[in-house]
């Protein structure tokens, strides 16, 4: 098959007023004040602060605000762990500042601890119910954990408390989106630019709702604009790229994807997405080039390994295809395509097998074996059977377990990587029967399948 080039959900991004900071520079000579909002970089925010929090003549109201601007300050900088002792020491003198909770909140929802952030933004808005901006973060972490009727609630709220909100018109935009009601997402997000010019993500997640919509000459003049207002965003040029890649123009986005991967030279997405468009020119040495530094790069992103799959059955490499699919289905057993991809080729090969009379194959390449225990795989047919027994069996377990828990799958590959792990290790030691081990593996996996 060949790979989908889709606009992923994940590129829409949920940017949020309260703990975002302009990537414009203040001039040497203006000096910067410790205040909400600030457009400061966060390193000279973070020095403005501490004179304020240092000074003996500040009042402890002010200084505790201060404490929570520097928190959200060394947030910004990648220090989360300094954020978060920065914004629990404000919480532990003032249990009913609002504010610290918000901050709290925003900080936990941007580590993905969603209950902790639950808690912090329900305790701001009950501290300060007519604060926006507690219900637009919220709104968001609602959005991040695919609540969207919820989100669109809390969005809902903010614009009643703060109707010219534009974050809150742009973030709910997000969520019409991810529900799939593409035109309420066009709607806000033309509010959006209509209060706030400059927005440009609001500019490249409307492009991905007008490309939903079928709309690709409005998605590359949204992705344009967006890139016109900051160059320096590699997720916009992806976007106009997944664009121009719809459209068919292979060579255009490839060229955005390389500015993307140029101020993002390791984004396993951005090489997968230009590994995508040169397979479908059919340039397979930049696209497997492009796919091994992606997985190089994140060798848990899933959309490679399907991806690289593909570029191996395209080139008639059934075997690597057969690898590269089953890798993919394990990192995500939900993956229907990856899937029926892996049981389409090793159905293949069970048939060239069996036409050449060579019916027992394992699960793997014994042309690119180097382990003992791989090469004594090989050269048994018995073994290499039990091999593909096992890998089968496993494969069904994992996708079967995905429908009803996600925790049995995970729990079901975690014993399955344990298994090889032990047969590697333990394969030439005394005492160790490998081909007993392997019949137990599969034993005990047909009698979970059995259940």
């Amino acid at each position: 098959m060949r790979s989908t080039i889709l606009i992923s959900a994940a590129t829409v991004a949920l940017a949020v007023a309260t703990m975002s900071f302009a990537n414009a520079q203040t001039a040497a000579d203006t000096p910067v004040s410790c205040v909400a909002l600030s457009q400061a970089p966060p390193a000279k925010l973070i020095e403005s602060c501490t004179s304020v929090i240092d000074n003996a003549t500040t009042s402890e109201t002010d200084r505790l605000d201060a404490m929570v601007t520097r928190g959200v300050a060394f947030q910004n900088s990648g220090q989360s762990d300094k954020a978060t002792a920065e914004i629990d020491a404000v919480i532990a003198k003032d249990p009913h500042f609002a504010r610290a909770f918000r901050a709290r909140g925003e900080l936990d929802r941007r580590l993905g601890k969603y209950d902790a952030a639950f808690e912090a933004l329900d305790q701001a808005i009950k501290l300060d119910p007519e604060n926006a901006m507690a219900f637009e973060s919220r709104g968001n972490a609602f959005n991040n954990t695919k609540k969207y009727d919820r989100a669109i609630e809390d969005y809902n709220e903010a614009l009643r408390l703060k109707p010219d909100f534009a974050q809150a018109y742009s973030d709910r935009g997000a969520a019409w989106y991810f529900k799939g009601e593409y035109q309420k997402a066009i709607a806000d997000y033309d509010q959006a630019i209509k209060l706030e010019p400059d927005n440009a993500k609001a500019y490249t997640n409307r492009g991905s709702a007008y490309r939903k919509i079928g709309r690709t000459d409005r998605a590359l003049d949204d992705d344009t604009a967006a890139i016109r207002i900051d160059p320096t965003d590699p997720a916009f040029f992806d976007n106009r790229g997944l664009h121009l890649a719809a459209n068919g123009d292979y060579t255009s986005a490839i060229a955005d994807y390389n500015e993307a991967i140029k101020l993002a030279p390791k984004d396993a997405n951005f090489l997968t997405n230009r590994g995508d468009a040169y397979q479908a020119i059919k340039d397979f040495d930049h696209a497997v080039a492009d796919y091994d530094a992606a997985l190089k790069s994140d060798a848990k992103f899933q959309r490679a390994w399907n991806n690289r799959g593909a570029l191996w059955q395209a080139k008639d490499d059934r075997e690597r295809a057969l690898q590269d699919y089953a890798e993919a289905v394990r990192l995500d057993p939900s993956d229907k395509n990856a899937a029926e991809n892996h049981q389409k080729i090793a159905q293949q090969l069970e048939r060239l097998a069996t036409v050449a009379g060579q019916k027992n194959l394992p699960s793997f390449n014994c042309a690119t074996a180097t382990r003992p225990v791989e090469k004594a795989i090989c050269a048994d047919p018995g073994l290499a059977q039990l091999d593909r027994d096992i890998n089968d069996v496993f494969l069904r377990l994992i996708a079967g377990a995905e429908a009803d828990s996600h925790r049995a799958a995970l729990a079901l590959t975690r014993q399955q990587r344990d298994f090889i792990d032990t047969r590697n290790a333990s394969f030439g030691r005394r005492g160790y029967d490998l081909r007993q081990a392997m019949e137990a593996r599969l034993d005990k996996l047909n009698t979970i399948a059995l259940r």
